[in-house]
């Protein structure tokens, strides 16, 4: 019957000392403008800029200048309809191609439409006649909207020329002259073609993240500075066991956390009316070991922070790789074995893979299982190394404390044998 009540008593002074450091992790959140500012203001604000940005989504009137060497009737249709296109924008008419390239050069125009004298005279003769399209290279998005518009409108006049040459007397024939084999274009996903759709979702996830090892980095910083011996876990009685001092700190960043993910992840895309197909009931239980590995992720970087400012500059150096070996902004198959590998530990990685097909492929949960099972395996993990730190951290705080101790009492006792 002793050691039931013993049992009990451990149980409910776990509880109590755990909630005494969630309550003074809180404390010190609130008090800390440094922790404050990463925990609330920017993820709050951050995401509102960085959608802001994308909010046109695909870029338009790229701007353009011809050299038209032809000045035919059908050059003219050309830069026309070219110029019809909400994708490009003629802006300047050139004498000579090396006028218009220095046009490029100066950033003034992103491309360059060049047609030859024979334009016309060769089309006219039955031959094969060519509009050159210059294209600055340094902007895909440029080049990429440059080089459909022509595209396009060398394709519709393609079919002009067919249907005139054809003789067709109904337009079914002109149809197959044209399209003997068309094909459809069914966008399943990302239906808009809009840049913000496919990147903001990736960026949110990570701000998350980056945004935790900043306030959590300048928390283990600031206990550093403000503990006896310059330790992360300070000489009390409550921080008196592993599992009290992970779960009670952990339980702060879990709960401020929940709240800023909610508003990232539901509020932020309908803000700015971008494709959000989640399902709150998935995305609750997906966040939430993806919350817990960050958390625990977190609390092992931080135990190597002996500084405040050390973790801005680790974050800043991480944020960008962070997101590249994510697998979003460039294919996973092309990343190289070794950072795939590198990728594999750090919780973005799997919640951007999986967060971006709940949002934009209206994946449930049981379609991103993968995912969802290697973020519990990581906070598994990540926790049991944060104990092993934190329990390092302890060994380290009660040995200081011992020989402080030991120092004054051989202090004193040499003060008394002198005063004998």
């Amino acid at each position: 019957m002793k050691k039931a009540k013993s049992l009990i008593q451990q149980i409910n002074e776990g509880i109590h000392d755990m909630c005494y450091i969630w309550a003074e992790e809180m404390k010190i959140t609130w008090k800390d403008e440094g922790v404050l500012i990463f925990f609330i203001l920017v993820p709050l604000l951050y995401p509102l800029v960085y959608s802001w940005i994308y909010t046109n989504e695909v870029v338009r009137e790229v701007q353009v200048a011809v050299v038209d060497m032809s000045h035919s009737n059908l050059s003219r249709q050309f830069i026309r309809q070219f110029d019809a296109s909400p994708d490009a924008k003629i802006t300047y008419y050139c004498n000579s191609l090396s006028e218009a390239r220095d046009l490029v050069g100066r950033q003034e125009a992103s491309g360059v439409l060049y047609f030859p004298e024979d334009f016309q005279t060769n089309i006219n003769r039955m031959e094969q006649s060519h509009v050159n399209v210059f294209c600055d290279m340094s902007f895909m998005l440029y080049y990429k909207a440059i080089f459909q518009t022509a595209t396009a409108v060398a394709g519709n006049i393609n079919s002009e020329i067919q249907i005139q040459r054809a003789g067709n007397t109904t337009e079914r024939e002109n149809e197959i002259t044209i399209k003997p084999l068309d094909f459809d274009e069914v966008q399943i996903f990302n239906t808009t073609g809009g840049y913000g759709n496919f990147l903001i979702p990736a960026v949110l996830i990570l701000i998350l993240q980056q945004t935790l090892l900043l306030g959590v980095g300048l928390s283990a910083g600031t206990a550093r500075e403000k503990n006896r011996f310059k330790q992360l876990v300070p000489v009390s009685r409550h921080y008196n066991g592993i599992f009290r001092i992970v779960l009670g700190k952990s339980l702060c960043y879990l709960m401020i956390y929940a709240v800023i993910s909610a508003y990232i992840t539901l509020v932020v895309p309908r803000i700015f009316g971008f494709t959000s197909l989640l399902h709150a009931g998935d995305l609750a239980c997906f966040m939430l070991p993806y919350l817990l590995s960050c958390i625990f992720f977190s609390m092992i970087v931080s135990c190597a922070v002996r500084y405040r400012e050390n973790i801005i500059l680790l974050v800043v150096f991480t944020s960008l790789p962070f997101l590249f070996v994510s697998g979003v902004s460039w294919p996973q198959s092309a990343i190289p074995e070794f950072w795939q590998w590198v990728s594999n530990l750090v919780p973005s990685t799997f919640g951007i893979r999986g967060f971006v097909r709940m949002n934009g492929m209206e994946a449930r949960l049981g379609d991103v299982l993968y995912e969802y099972r290697a973020l519990w395996i990581q906070a598994f993990v990540y926790f049991l190394i944060t104990c092993l730190l934190y329990r390092r951290q302890i060994i380290k705080t009660r040995r200081k404390e011992i020989e402080r101790l030991r120092t004054e009492r051989n202090y004193e006792t040499a003060e008394i044998e002198t005063a004998e």
